[in-house]
């Protein structure tokens, strides 16, 4: 199969030819349809977070796909189900994670190996831990499936697990990437009032705006006195920002990862008086029961996942689309077609949302 691998740190991703191994306990191989590309490789391949000790690696932690075959102990899935591919630890088996070797190279002519973790994406197929699949209708929308694997069960978590947030109380979304969109379309479910987006980019403000929210602003500094801040950009001082813009008792959520060598400052004498500040994982998703659940808004229209699609390209597009994004220039959610039949040279050529 054609994978990308990210070999090196700030360099391109490297489209390689691996072969799949044969499957262990608890591992389940999927053809993938789609995936999508998010923040998190973005950091990866900038080392945000600090030297990578794994690589080479493949990349990707969400998508969708079809089940070809499964390992000794799987029983949640079997071939001809269509899944969701997510990074969230679900029921089932926790497998080993898998190793792909270099093809058409012999062990000892230097062929390279390379890691994974329990589930990968950017690929033709993938080896994914049973745990890290969920399965979805078989007539389910693939494309909008994979938006299930990350951005919008993080961002509805947010609102409806972690923040409870109900009807009347408003809300500020610092960063309206996947997550943040994702979060505002949440808060439009439970009739939040006002759903406030904060972004510097005028296409993203006008997504939100089209998902949901009430006002838009590219100044931080607007939102003040809300029941619930959530920063998904993981910059210091946004989320210092968010912080701030909490009510005496309101509470501010970061989902955005901050660098490994970034650190905030904030006044904690109001976390005494009632004010709350926590993280976010995955917007504490049970993905056996959300992600069905998520997919079923989508299909009877409640929860229009298919305006969050803006930009598909295939695998061999990866690194145009992920300068792209690097560029501020996608604006709501790209994903990877792994059907898609295009020139192999394609660098990133798709009609963008004005």
């Amino acid at each position: 199969m054609k994978a990308a691998v990210l070999v090196r740190q700030n360099e391109p991703l490297e489209i390689c030819e691996v072969e799949i191994p044969p499957l262990g306990v608890g591992q389940v191989l999927v053809r993938v349809a789609y995936a999508g590309i998010c923040g998190k490789q973005l950091d990866e391949i900038s080392g945000k977070q600090g030297p990578d000790p794994h690589l080479p690696h493949l990349l990707g932690h969400e998508g969708s796909g079809i089940v070809e075959d499964v390992g000794p102990g799987v029983r949640k899935v079997r071939p001809g189900d269509h899944v969701v591919l997510h990074w969230m630890r679900g029921s089932g088996i926790e497998s080993l994670p898998p190793r792909f070797d270099e093809a058409g190279v012999p062990r000892d002519a230097g062929a390279r190996r390379f890691s994974a973790g329990w589930v990968t994406t950017f690929s033709e197929y993938t080896v994914a831990s049973e745990n890290r699949v969920t399965k979805v209708p078989e007539d389910a929308r693939l494309d909008v499936c994979a938006l299930l694997g990350c951005a919008v069960t993080t961002g509805l978590g947010i609102v409806f697990r972690q923040a409870r947030l109900m009807p009347g109380q408003s809300i500020a979304v610092f960063g309206c990437g996947g997550i943040g969109l994702s979060v505002i379309m949440a808060a439009k479910l439970v009739n939040a009032y006002p759903i406030v987006a904060i972004d510097t980019s005028e296409p993203k403000l006008y997504l939100a705006r089209e998902l949901g929210a009430t006002h838009v602003t590219k100044s931080p500094a607007v939102a003040r006195g809300v029941d619930v801040a959530v920063e998904t950009t993981g910059v210091a001082k946004i989320r210092e920002e968010a912080y701030a813009a909490t009510g005496e008792d309101g509470t501010a959520i970061l989902a955005g990862v901050p660098g490994h060598d970034e650190t905030m400052t904030i006044d904690s004498f109001p976390l005494h008086l009632g004010r709350r500040l926590c993280g976010s994982h995955g917007g504490d998703t049970v993905p056996g029961v959300d992600i069905p659940r998520y997919y079923e808004l989508c299909r009877r229209g409640v929860l229009p996942l298919d305006k969050l699609i803006t930009d598909r390209v295939p695998l061999a597009g990866v690194n145009g689309a992920i300068e792209a994004m690097r560029r501020g220039e996608i604006v709501g959610r790209c994903l990877i077609d792994m059907g898609a039949n295009h020139d192999p040279e394609l660098s990133f050529k798709v009609p963008r949302q004005q």
